[in-house]
């Protein structure tokens, strides 16, 4: 009937907010979209309904219905709302896929991240929220792939997150992208080996600490420089062992 236009932003976001907090939030969005209200409200999520994905690594095929099982997940968890926010955006830019490209996204993690930065400013989304979002929206294949992962690789994804300076927002990245890996149909309760292997990584890096450069005679921009040379040697010894494990 129109009613849901005239809704102000901060309402909009108080009340998705209230809602992906609850038990089941991807009930909340399914009931949008039944009744017309997701297309006015949050059309980069209501766009992927019936973009199919590859079913050997999507056996649900729907996007849609994808980010509705992440987000189910995600309250299993118990997850907090910037990770719950994370996982209802992390998959926008599958919308803006080509028709001759499908079931295939190459590309969908960049091609999203416009898209989530409009719903941020669109709704005043939360700094903590719309920072992660745009994280896990960017770097979730990265998460996913992580066993393959050059050390300089991980290195820049650690640097890129701040994970020196905001541990706490890697354990939500690393949390949000795990539910993206259990939102899929019979991939719930398959291991996912890529959790541990991060914080095993991140662990080895911070290990490395700026006062033992300091110590060593390293001053000025040459102390960032050489930090970072030996968390690469660390992350390169670490991935030896754990391929040698």
């Amino acid at each position: 009937a129109g009613e849901v236009d005239a809704l102000v932003p901060e309402r909009v976001w108080q009340e998705a907010g209230r809602a992906l907090m609850q038990a089941a939030p991807q009930a909340f969005f399914q009931c949008l979209r039944d009744c017309g209200a997701l297309e006015r409200l949050f059309p980069e999520l209501d766009a992927l309904f019936g973009v199919p994905q590859t079913a050997k690594y999507h056996p649900e095929i729907d996007s849609g219905v994808h980010v509705l099982m992440v987000l189910e997940q995600a309250a299993k968890k118990e997850a907090d709302l910037a990770v719950r926010y994370a996982c209802l955006c992390h998959d926008f830019g599958k919308a803006l896929t080509p028709g001759f490209v499908l079931p295939g996204h190459r590309g969908h993690e960049r091609s999203g991240l416009p898209l989530v930065k409009a719903v941020n400013e669109r709704l005043r989304v939360p700094n903590d929220c719309a920072e992660l979002a745009l994280f896990v929206t960017e770097f979730h294949l990265v998460m996913h792939t992580a066993l393959e992962l050059q050390p300089k690789t991980l290195l820049k994804l650690f640097d890129r997150i701040d994970v020196w300076r905001k541990p706490q927002r890697f354990e939500q990245f690393l949390l949000a992208c795990e539910c993206d890996a259990r939102g899929r149909a019979g991939f719930e309760d398959r291991d996912y080996p890529q959790l541990e292997y991060l914080r095993g990584a991140l662990r080895a890096a911070v290990a490395i600490q700026a006062r033992e450069v300091v110590a060593d005679g390293f001053e000025g921009k040459a102390v960032s420089k050489e930090l970072g040379k030996r968390r690469l040697a660390a992350l390169k010894r670490y991935k030896e062992g754990a391929v040698v494990r």
